[in-house]
């Protein structure tokens, strides 16, 4: 964004001109999103008001699809202050968040709590059977219908004043949960000296010299961006920086004074309780839950209970392994959460001939994305062009249009690299949906991800398998065929939304994939092909540490969200209780401790949800054994229903959509097998809990 255009020319509010309809990012300042939202939010409510006094009888077209068709320019400008806020960030846009998200959230409210627009909506669904409906409105009549009952629209006028206040006041402890955290990732560094750069390798030296370079500092620097932080706890040679960078990376949202998550959590959950409790649920478990193919809380605790003891023996096999290791180079302390990584590198150099610093030169940036563009390209038919005219909000981003034969599918864009004001992580997003409801109208996709930039930048193994991953989230958008705004690309129940990237990610690991696009980045040649079995053999080893520190967090997300006095917790005192009682490992931490952990309190859309990540990964790795049974990972039947599922956005139930695509409900058995957690017998079907 620049400082090019006057303030009283608000580009937010006009025809956009620009290639693909993109945002006029080099004309967008933080200051035209106030008035511009002020006046989108105004016309939108007009158009419900419109909606709810038409005299005609409601029917689909005048009611849903007029609902359908209004708040364009709220969406629009939404969109795009959404991904700017996260993605761009800095000072003057996380001002206008604190100003706006409470003033969204009492417009959202105000929409779905609308008593005339329910009506209708409540009398069409009454008489959904007689509508001869298509399949597609059919599940949007539903979905609409039942938004509006879980937001309150069935309560008497002071429960719906109640949800009201409710959502405003979440809305507001969100944004500023996430701004603390990125407060104390934006705050903390590790200055190096050459002494301290014992044991890192050549790639981490010199993202660690670009990062002290951008902050100012001489030297080096290590940050709390996980792709600093994680190859710095691997690598770093010095115990103590270790335990020093690591209890600072835990430490985030914890630290007394203005950004202290602490006091925020226990106000979240005991808001969703309430919430939950208004609409007749004993939790805010039951609620999230009631709406999602798990359906359960029991539903999910035995999901994780299924891998959590199984995780458990093979990390007490992980930690022998690697003390045996660390006494061998006369390591005589208690392994300590600091010490997993490293010694797990020392491991497998030991027992797969691998090291990460070997590897890594073969992971060049650009070609793992040329990889993910030319496996869509084979599965799907897609293409992919670089578009430098289309106009960017930084530097680091990359623009891509997306055709199929020829024809334009969508704008797709890249942004890689981690900075300052970026919030940490990866993910998915979009600027505008797919829909043909009054016509064509194509996808703008977006993936971030938070790779340290360097010269060349080259990715961990790890890092590839993320950006496939997110990738495989762009698919659902870019895919999407639907009618309606509403059911477009990613608008799917949340335990079914991680599928399509998760099951994505198998490609990147297939071994033609590899040797074809991992190449070294400065000799050009392959990888390897011993290097690549080696790989390969490797993929269940530390798998009990990976799947501890996720499904501890998947635990927790549930205990906390099913408590019956949310508000009265101490979190520092509840996480102890809670590991102790589970049985966590000392030596390995939760992936995400409650405050820093922005999937269940800097926004809502995973709260009792985080469970949904292996939830998806049964569907994955089972899906993927389709294409595995047909011998061949793009077997252009499979590849056709894969399409499918893809493109339908949420136009059918999910578990319709896999067994239309798989043949069969999905079964737990390829998900042990692959994390390595059991023997499986390739005779016995696990049915799935759903």
């Amino acid at each position: 964004m620049t400082d090019s255009s006057p303030i009283d020319a608000n580009p937010l509010l006009e025809t956009w001109t620009t290639p693909f309809g993109s945002p006029p990012f080099d004309r967008i300042r933080p200051e035209h999103f106030e008035p511009a939202f002020a006046q989108a939010m105004r016309t939108h409510l007009a158009e419900i008001a419109a909606i709810g006094a038409n005299p005609e009888a409601p029917g689909f077209a005048n009611t849903i699809e007029a609902m359908q068709r209004s708040g364009r320019d709220l969406d629009r400008i939404g969109m795009v202050f959404s991904n700017l806020v996260v993605s761009l960030g800095g000072a003057a846009l996380e001002a206008v968040d604190v100003v706006m998200s409470p003033r969204l959230a009492q417009h959202g409210m105000k929409v779905s709590l609308d008593p005339a627009l329910f009506a209708r909506v409540s009398a069409l669904h009454a008489a959904r059977d007689d509508l001869g409906l298509d399949i597609d409105q059919r599940r949007l009549l539903d979905r609409v219908h039942l938004g509006f009952v879980r937001s309150g629209a069935a309560l008497d006028e002071a429960g719906r004043a109640r949800m009201t206040a409710i959502s405003e006041r979440l809305a507001v402890l969100h944004t500023q949960f996430g701004q603390n955290v990125l407060h104390d990732e934006k705050s903390w560094q590790l200055e190096l000296g050459e002494a301290d750069l014992d044991g890192l390798p050549e790639f981490l030296v010199q993202s660690a010299a670009r990062t002290a370079a951008e902050r100012g500092v001489m030297g080096h620097v290590v940050t709390l961006s996980r792709s600093l932080i994680e190859p710095f706890l691997t690598f770093s040679a010095r115990r103590d920086l270790r335990q020093v960078a690591y209890q600072a990376w835990i430490a985030r949202g914890m630290h007394d004074g203005p950004h202290d998550n602490r006091p925020l959590i226990p106000e979240i959950l005991g808001l969703r309780r309430e919430r939950a409790q208004l609409l007749g649920y004993a939790s805010y478990a039951e609620y999230g839950l009631a709406d999602t193919m798990a359906g359960t809380p029991d539903a999910v605790a035995g999901l994780l209970a299924e891998v959590w003891e199984p995780a458990r023996r093979k990390a007490a096999a992980e930690r022998d392994r690697l003390l045996a290791v660390a006494r061998e180079e006369g390591f005589n302390d208690t392994l300590a959460a600091w010490d997993w990584r490293h010694y797990a590198e020392r491991v497998r150099r030991a027992d797969y001939a691998l090291d990460e610093a070997e590897m890594k030169p073969y992971f060049l940036l650009e070609n793992m994305q040329q990889a993910a563009f030319d496996t869509a390209g084979r599965l799907f038919g897609l293409a992919f062009e670089h578009r430098p005219e289309v106009p960017v909000y930084h530097p680091d981003v990359r623009a891509y249009e997306v055709t199929r034969n020829g024809e334009h599918v969508a704008l797709f864009l890249a942004d890689h690299h981690a900075r300052a004001d970026k919030r940490s992580g990866a993910w998915m997003s979009s600027y505008r949906d797919q829909e043909r409801l009054d016509g064509a109208v194509s996808p703008i996709i977006v993936n971030n991800n938070n790779f340290a930039k360097s010269d060349p930048t080259l990715l961990s193994f790890d890092d590839g398998r993320t950006l496939f991953h997110e990738f495989g989230h762009a698919l659902h958008g870019l895919l999407s065929q639907v009618r309606y705004p509403g059911q477009s690309g990613t608008s799917v129940r949340r335990d079914f939304v991680e599928f399509p990237s998760q099951v994505y990610e198998h490609w990147f690991s297939l071994p033609e994939t590899l040797q074809t696009y991992a190449r070294h980045h400065a000799t050009g040649e392959p990888i390897p092909e011993a290097l690549v079995t080696r790989l390969l053999a490797a993929r269940g080893f530390n798998q009990g540490f990976g799947t501890i520190e996720y499904t501890a967090a998947a635990l927790i997300d549930m205990e906390l969200h099913a408590h019956p006095a949310p508000e009265t917790i101490d979190i520092e005192a509840f996480e102890r209780e809670f590991c102790a009682r589970i049985g966590m490992p000392a030596e390995i931490g939760i992936r995400h401790r409650p405050a820093h952990f922005q999937h269940l309190f800097a926004g809502g859309g995973y709260a009792a949800g985080y469970y949904s990540y292996m939830w998806s990964e049964v569907l994955d790795a089972d899906g993927f054994e389709a294409f595995k049974e047909a011998g061949d990972p793009f077997d252009p039947a499979i590849a056709a229903r894969l399409h499918r599922v893809l493109s339908a956005g949420d136009t059918e139930d999910p578990m319709t959509l896999y067994v239309g695509f798989r043949g069969r409900p999905p079964s737990t058995t390829a998900l042990l097998r692959s994390r390595d957690l059991v023997e499986a017998d390739p005779g016995k079907m696990v049915t799935h809990p759903v």
